[in-house]
Formats: C-alpha cells, structure tokens, sequence
C-alpha cells in the first residue's frame, strides 16, 4: 500500500498583478502549497466561498473593489485567516486592515522567507471554516458570500440595516443574541439606548421572510435579553 501524500495547504491570493501572482505562485508551490489565484476582489470572494482555502493572501490595490471592502465581507461569514499583502505603508493603513479582520500584513516588496513564515503562523492560528456560506432554514435561504436572500426561491430586498440584523442572527443561529450585542454591531455604540430599532426591524424581517409575521417560526424575541433565529432541524 502506498503511503498517502502529504497534507499541501491551500493559498488564494488575490492580487491584479500577474507578475505578484506568478512569483507567489512558484515560491508557495516549491515550499508545499497549493495556490489559487483570483485577479479581482469579486472572483476572490467567490472562489473563498466555493474553495475553502486555509489562507488567503490579499492584496488592498484591486481594480474592483478596495481591499478592505473586499476583507470585510469576507469577515461577513468566513474566519479564513487572511494576510494582507500591499504597498501600502502607513501605519493608519496598517491598523484599518488590523481592525477590518486581517490577520497579518506585509509590505511589497517583501522577503519571501518572512512571507513563508507569517503564513506559518497564520495556519497555526487558523479556524475552520463553515462548511457553506449559504444559510438555509426551511423556505429561508441566505447567501452570505453574495448578500442574497431569497423564500422559496424569490429573492427578498433587504436594506442594509435590515441584512446586518438578520446576517448577526445567521453568524448565531440557535442562540440568544443580547440587544446591547445587535445594537453595537448593527447601528454602533451610541445607539445602545435605542432599543425600539430593535423592535421596529426585527418586524420588518418577519414581514419580508416569515409565513405569518404575526406568529413567528424564524426571528424569536427573548423578551428582557435579545433575539434568537432559531436554528435549522
């Protein structure tokens, strides 16, 4: 019986410049990994929803959308760890993708042995990931990587107040998410005396998803502590 091959992690690095990518490609492929490459931000978010890379290198310069634009919606769903690559060197720049959920970044040009090293410790850090990045529950289906939301099968337009309550819900489906977490993470910290939001869009959601709005089966009140999307069968 022939010994099975090693273990090779999976790099996607997200990068509009070829020659970036072409020497990344050869320097990560020589020390073990598998590299995939995405040459925009859009096609780098799809491909770490449908590939389910171990790390992603990323890149703050892309021609479609910013970086940290791109970093953040991968945050939306996924805890891929990510490490940014760019020439960007202002620590203001630094700190932006630090909070954002970067796990790492590097400054071009770079030393191939530091960038081998902190993708190392990235894998040491890592977290796996959801095994999809759609959510379903019944007639409710919830694309996160592409902020869709459909019920059986039509799609909902949500506002983006609206997709941010009801994306917090899905990140926790099955447990109580407390008003003071759904208000600082959906409208900020000033707002934590603004509980009414909380009533009025949590209404609004059964409106657009639930079979009767006025008996809810999804979005469950917790009265006194938070809201709890109960969680598939």
């Amino acid at each position: 019986m022939s010994e099975a091959s090693p273990y090779q992690p999976a790099i996607l690095v997200i990068d509009d410049e070829v020659q970036i990518r072409r020497l990344l490609r050869v320097t990560l492929e020589a020390n073990g990994y598998r590299v995939w490459e995405a040459a925009t931000g859009s096609d780098g978010i799809v491909q770490t929803a449908q590939r389910r890379p171990d790390v992603v290198v990323l890149d703050l310069g892309l021609p479609d959308l910013d970086g940290l634009t791109v970093l953040k919606r991968l945050r939306e769903w996924s805890r891929v760890p990510v490490l940014i690559l760019t020439v960007r060197e202002a620590d203001d720049e630094k700190v932006a993708a630090l909070d954002a959920g970067a796990d790492d970044y590097v400054t071009k040009p770079f030393s191939t042995v530091e960038l081998l090293a902190r993708l190392r410790v990235a894998l040491r850090h890592a977290q796996p990931m959801p095994e999809n990045a759609v959510f379903t529950h019944g007639a409710l289906e919830v694309d996160l990587a592409n902020r869709r939301v459909s019920v059986r099968g039509a799609e909902v337009k949500l506002t983006p107040t609206e997709y941010s309550f009801l994306r917090l819900l899905v990140r926790n489906a099955g447990r109580v998410v407390t008003q003071r977490q759904i208000l600082t993470e959906v409208w900020g910290p000033k707002a934590l005396e603004q509980t009414h939001y909380l009533r009025v869009y949590a209404a609004h959601l059964r409106d657009k998803l639930e079979s009767d709005p006025t008996r809810p089966e999804l979005i469950l009140t917790e009265p006194g502590v938070g809201y709890r999307l109960t969680a598939p069968a």
